[in-house]
């Protein structure tokens, strides 16, 4: 695997992730400054906690699916990546996304 690849692509996701998180701190204190009602600001607040908890679940949801995958493809013995090893590791993914959509479902 070529490393020299993954140094510059981390580097990427990790500035636009940084400017995503100061853009969105940013909003909420002009909200908050521009003295929004006080419902208002609870409703952000509130909102902003229900979708990182959705997420957090959501990425729990795929992560152990595609760990389930990777233990399949451990057991069959893969040595190679073939489209059967892909269908498998896409598979889990899909089935940790229905999950998750089933769980949120239940929750509402």
């Amino acid at each position: 695997m070529n490393f020299e690849l993954l140094i510059p692509i981390t580097l990427i996701i990790g500035i636009v992730y940084s400017i995503k998180t100061v853009v969105d701190a940013y909003t909420r204190r002009r909200v908050i400054e521009s003295r929004g009602s006080e419902e208002l600001v609870r409703s952000l607040l509130e909102g902003e906690t229900t979708r990182r908890r959705q997420a957090s679940l959501h990425w729990g949801c795929v992560m152990l699916a595609l760990a389930l995958g990777f233990a399949g493809v451990e057991l069959i013995g893969a040595d190679h990546i073939t489209p059967g090893t892909i269908a498998l590791l896409l598979g889990a993914t899909g089935l940790g996304n229905i999950a998750y959509y089933l769980l949120e479902r239940r929750h509402r």
